[in-house]
């Protein structure tokens, strides 16, 4: 069993500006500790860390199990079209509201771990909900709950990321991060498909309330001493005081960095959110057989690709900055736009889906990280990531609106240019305003010493 327990050798005192060396002592013996100094959290084990690696990917399956299905189990149950809408806004308006306060509960949390294992608990109850009791009172509550736990899950897993990891090493853990939750959404998507065609609609919730037991074990597997409190908020320990400082609220949506950001990240879901939806409409008039199929594979194919290079991403980040992928982000999207509204042939679609590979494998790292550059020193990490992922849902809620309507009144093709001119202007605004937030060690460690 390792050894974690230090005491200080007692031999000398320490010379101004030298380090002071720890040594191993016996288990239950108390190290000496002053309380003038910050307790710093042992090193992530490979055990911590194959712990998140796996509820990542479970907790994944576990959110597969909502979505789509739900409105599929509601439509076998006698539910109307109306009420299954309604259900599925209230989803959605909570989900966008809850973003900041989500955020704001995970910064104040004294552990991190605990809060988002009452989220998946909360999720796999909601679960049960669906399968036993497809009766309005308890299916509103369940999607009520369900979108306020998703909130805090987010937020919980970067935290935990950088707790474990700290702010050089979170871009490769974000990549990690991303590739196993691509990989569990494939693995539930065949897994839950497969039950809800020779079982039943409600055999995917079943499944899923039973997911939340191996994505709970999991996250017991990350031992809560590895986590870096002050580091997992974001929050600077000043070495000379040890004191823990947040900004407040006002002047963390006043950072230029941070909104500018989340006003890119707005663009990017404007741009982004109504493709692949519209897309599936053309592919359906151009080729109804082939429709399903078609329409898998273009979902197949940018999870293949965000599994196979989000770490690759996540390395590049630290070696070239952030705006280099954040200019190839947007300029894949933008090229997927305008192939979109050119190409004809259904099957030649499916290959362009190559570029919405590069955007998600891009954003799905970049987001969590360049807000983790912005918040270190703020101590509202979290908070941060409700600022953009309010932006984000702003983004996609306006995206189906508006694409829908120009694709109605003008026809799909335009609708795509629209959205590929979208793009652009976020490719513009990351070119020309968006400041490198890349931090070195040295900008690191000079705000650790205060």
């Amino acid at each position: 069993m390792p050894i974690h327990a230090t005491i200080r050798a007692p031999d000398r005192p320490p010379r101004e500006n030298e380090a002071v060396p720890d040594i191993a002592c016996a288990p239950g013996i108390a190290p000496e500790h002053n309380p003038g100094e910050p307790r710093q959290a042992p090193p992530a084990s490979r055990e911590s860390l194959r712990g998140l690696d796996w509820f990542i990917f479970f907790l994944a399956d576990v959110q597969t199990g909502f979505g789509p299905f739900v409105a599929v189990y509601l439509t076998t149950q006698k539910w109307t079209q109306v009420e299954i809408g309604f259900v599925l806004s209230i989803g959605g308006v909570i989900a966008l509201i809850g973003q900041m306060p989500g955020g704001a509960i995970v910064d104040a949390a004294r552990s991190t771990r605990l809060v988002a294992g009452a989220a998946v608990l909360t999720i796999g109850c909601c679960a049960l909900g669906y399968a036993a009791f497809p009766i309005f009172p308890i299916v509103v509550s369940a999607a009520t709950l369900h979108a306020m736990a998703s909130c805090v899950l987010g937020p919980a897993i970067a935290a935990i990321s950088l707790g474990l990891v700290g702010p050089l090493k979170i871009g490769e853990r974000l990549g990690r991060n991303a590739r196993y939750a691509s990989l569990g959404n494939g693995v539930a998507a065949a897994v839950m498909g497969t039950c809800g065609y020779f079982l039943s609609s409600r055999s995917v919730f079943l499944v899923t309330f039973l997911l939340a037991l191996p994505t709970l074990y999991a996250l017991s597997r990350i031992r809560s001493r590895e986590i870096d409190v002050a580091q997992a908020h974001g929050a600077v320990v000043h070495q000379a005081t040890a004191d823990i400082k947040a900004i407040r609220f006002r002047d963390l949506i006043r950072q230029k960095p941070l909104l500018i950001f989340a006003g890119a990240v707005l663009l990017l879901q404007l741009a982004n959110a109504a493709m692949l939806p519209l897309m599936a409409g053309v592919v359906t008039t151009r080729s109804a057989d082939w429709a399903p199929v078609l329409i898998a594979f273009c979902i197949v194919v940018p999870q293949a690709i965000v599994a196979a290079t989000s770490p690759s991403v996540g390395r590049k980040a630290q070696q070239w900055g952030r705006r280099p992928l954040l200019l190839l982000g947007f300029a894949a999207l933008t090229i997927r736009g305008l192939l979109f509204a050119t190409v004809t042939d259904p099957y030649v679609l499916v290959a362009v889906q190559v570029f919405d590979g590069v955007t998600a494998a891009v954003f799905s790292v970049m987001i969590p990280l360049i807000v983790a550059d912005v918040a270190i020193g703020s101590g509202r990490f979290s908070l941060a990531q409700g600022i953009v992922g309010t932006a984000t849902g702003i983004g996609a809620a306006l995206s189906t609106v508006l694409a829908g309507f120009v694709a109605d009144r003008f026809g799909a093709p335009v609708a795509f240019v629209g959205l590929a001119g979208v793009a652009a202007l976020g490719l513009v605004m990351i070119w020309t305003i968006m400041p490198e937030t890349r931090r070195s060690s040295d900008e690191i460690s000079a705000r650790a010493g205060g």
